[in-house]
């Protein structure tokens, strides 16, 4: 196994071979199995290991028996205790949900602070197909059968391409000493019931189930593949951003078939989960919206609009532009300059009269009630108005700057300027604003 683990990383994981990598360790078959490849090698790494104190002195033992190995082979070690209980009822997840998330985070903490690019587990192939089972008893899609992901940017596993049985044939071949837990054999866990019930009867259904599974995950991957370039090109072609807002016809959604599994193919990596949900937005009254923990999605007339969620900012807050400073900052960058006449016009420009203005002035969000009196217009216009004749949409409207002198607007910041504060021609103190 040592010889085809070599030509293996030779050929597949040059990274492993040209940087130093963080490996994890639990002091498990697997991994302990993996150090002795990776040391043998001649590879260069660090070990981690995670003690989640979930098994009181076997916790304990375990952490001693992974620093031993560190030592007894030179390497450099690190590990950390997690309250994993305390975790678990603050978070409200279960055990392995939180287990996973503590280790992970601390994992890329210990590589930013060392300057480590990569992660190695010692998944294998039985580990992918406990996975696909899973996920083909809660139903998924592609993706959740296409199977662990032998490499990404950060994080490498070298032994997916073999079995339990050859990594505990190396490591008896090898007189290796491995920690057992004993919670691995715990049939309550679904995972353990696959691997101890379900599996085993597969194998002897038919001796070449493995590699054969193999082969079929290797099929979806690629498959896969063909189905993301098909989205990536629809979303250049639908997904239209403009000022972080990104716009999809309703109509053009509707136009593909089927519905359902475009609009979970579009709208997945956004981390929407509730997909009827997302399918019934298309048809429903404008103004209606979900949210994802990252992503709002909104109806909007024809469109839905998707947006990052953000802080919000208080509707209330007012931000004060004292006379003679030169630049905003806060909530947005505006320069702000003295100039003897009108150069370049455009909507992120604003040219006023200083004499016309009251200071200090100050940047708002608009509020109904708001009016202003268009440039170029007779009379004044409700920006409620003004918004809707010029088809500005919800989230546009939800993050709409003024600048203020006193109670009057004297700019839709990006989009229109007062008359009452415009240049003319016996204007001789001209203030130049210009949105960054």
């Amino acid at each position: 196994m040592l010889e085809e683990f070599q030509k293996h990383i030779e050929a597949n994981f040059q990274n492993l071979v040209q940087g130093k990598f963080l490996l994890a360790c639990s002091g498990g078959l697997d991994s302990v199995v993996l150090v002795d490849l990776c040391v043998k090698s001649k590879l260069d790494f660090a070990i981690a290991h995670c003690n989640f104190n979930l098994r009181g002195g076997a916790s304990n033992g375990d952490e001693k028996f992974v620093q031993g190995i560190a030592l007894s082979n030179g390497i450099k070690f690190f590990v950390t205790n997690f309250d994993t209980i305390g975790y678990v009822k603050n978070n409200k997840v279960s055990v392995q949900v939180g287990a996973r998330e503590l280790r992970y985070r601390w994992f890329a903490e210990v590589m930013h602070e060392n300057d480590i690019k990569t992660l190695v587990t010692a998944h294998h192939v039985d580990d992918s197909l406990e996975t696909f089972l899973i996920n083909l008893s809660r139903g998924t899609g592609i993706d959740g059968l296409s199977g662990i992901p032998e490499k990404t940017d950060t994080l490498s596993r070298p032994l997916l391409r073999f079995s339990r049985s050859q990594i505990l044939e190396y490591a008896e071949s090898q007189n290796l000493k491995w920690r057992e837990d004993a919670s691995n054999a715990d049939t309550k866990y679904l995972r353990n019931k696959i691997r101890h019930k379900i599996v085993p009867l597969l194998k002897d259904l038919n001796p070449s189930f493995l590699k054969n599974f193999t082969k079929t995950q290797q099929y979806l991957s690629e498959s896969a593949v063909l189905v993301d370039a098909h989205i990536l090109e629809l979303k250049s072609r639908l997904f239209q951003e403009k000022e972080g807002v990104v716009r999809i016809s309703v109509q053009a959604l509707l136009d593909l078939k089927p519905v359902s599994v475009y609009m979970h193919a579009l709208f997945k990596a956004y981390g929407f989960t509730e997909w009827n949900d997302v399918e019934n937005l298309v048809s429903a009254m404008s103004g209606k919206e979900i949210h994802s923990k990252t992503h709002r999605l909104l109806k909007d007339r024809e469109f839905l609009l998707l947006t990052e969620i953000q802080k919000d900012t208080d509707a209330e807050d007012c931000y004060s532009v004292q006379e003679g400073q030169a630049e905003i900052v806060e909530p947005i960058s505006i320069k702000i300059e003295s100039v003897n006449e009108l150069s370049e016009k455009n909507q992120n420009t604003l040219y006023v009269a200083k004499k016309a203005l009251k200071y200090p002035l100050t940047i708002r969000k608009w509020k109904n009630g708001d009016y202003f009196y268009p440039i170029g217009m007779q009379g004044k216009k409700k920006l409620s108005k003004f918004f809707k004749d010029e088809k500005v949409d919800v989230v546009s409207k939800e993050r709409q700057w003024l600048l203020c002198s006193g109670e009057d607007v004297v700019w839709v910041i990006g989009r229109r300027a007062d008359e009452r504060f415009k240049v003319n021609e016996d204007t001789s103190d001209i203030l130049k604003f210009t949105l960054n």
